[in-house]
């Protein structure tokens, strides 16, 4: 049987916004969240949709605590069909605060993926752990990717540094951990070094691992008609009390019976 030609009947077009926003945090300063996926992060120009930013400050507004300074601000995004834990700065001065120092005052943060195993990764598998470093490009419809002939990781001896990059590539830096390996699926650890558009989702699919649920990046199934991708962890030093702080939120149980037993889609 030819399996890339059966995971093609499992694309459901359905939406997947199935779960609410959880407030998990708040002081203040900041606010702590767990987006859903399907909820877009923040708003776009033309979009009249509802965000995470404008589904907190409606929860805020009921407890009686916005007014035009202190509302939620962005200071990170998640993409719109990751889950996972997200923080918003309360005031424009955190804001700016947060921004201005977030890759000293974050100390964590893990995602979980849930990747088809493709015939690519099966004849040339990605290694246990690691660290990849192909560069992102944008395609016309501002879609992160890896270009196929810039694929490379650091296993290969190359330093970043001796790389050189044209005007419309990124230099990005993924570390990964393979958790669980199955027939046709793995679940992956993984954390950022840089926060290009797409990394992660671009990184796997351009190694045979293109995560479950993104067609954007050529997988071919969609078995929990979701990007199966959730920011996982988010450890700060809290920017203004100087407290460690750590949120977890862990990914649906079911992915990972999934990989244990081999599967193309949910059992009913």
């Amino acid at each position: 049987m030819n399996k890339r030609a059966s995971y093609s009947k499992y694309d459901n077009k359905k939406s997947f916004v199935h779960e609410k926003l959880e407030l998990l945090y708040l002081d203040q300063w900041i606010a702590v969240i767990y987006k859903p996926a399907g909820l877009l992060s923040v708003p776009y120009p033309g979009s009249k949709a509802r965000t995470a930013q404008s589904v907190l400050e409606e929860l805020l507004r009921k407890q009686g605590i916005v007014n035009s300074k202190h509302k939620p601000f962005p200071v990170h995004r998640l993409d719109r069909g990751t889950s996972g834990v997200m923080m918003f700065a309360l005031s424009e001065q955190a804001q700016k605060k947060i921004m201005n120092s977030w890759h000293k005052m974050v100390t964590e943060r893990l995602y979980h993926a849930l990747a088809e195993i493709s015939p690519l990764a099966k004849k040339n598998p990605l290694m246990a752990e690691g660290l990849i470093d192909d560069p992102i490009s944008l395609n016309a419809y501002n879609i992160g990717y890896v270009k196929k002939n810039r694929k490379k990781t650091l296993s290969d001896n190359v330093e970043l540094s001796d790389k050189k990059f044209n005007n419309h590539e990124m230099p990005a830096r993924t570390h990964y951990k393979k958790l669980m390996e199955g027939s046709n699926y793995a679940l992956f650890e993984l954390s950022l070094d840089t926060g290009k558009k797409n990394q992660i989702r671009a990184h796997l699919a351009a190694h045979g691992y293109p995560i479950a649920g993104d067609k954007e990046h050529r997988s071919y199934t969609n078995p929990f008609n979701r990007l199966c991708l959730h920011a996982r962890t988010l450890e700060f030093i809290h920017p203004y009390t100087g407290e460690k702080k750590s949120f977890e939120v862990p990914e649906p149980e079911q992915w990972i019976e999934f990989v244990k037993k081999g599967m193309l889609k949910p059992d009913k």
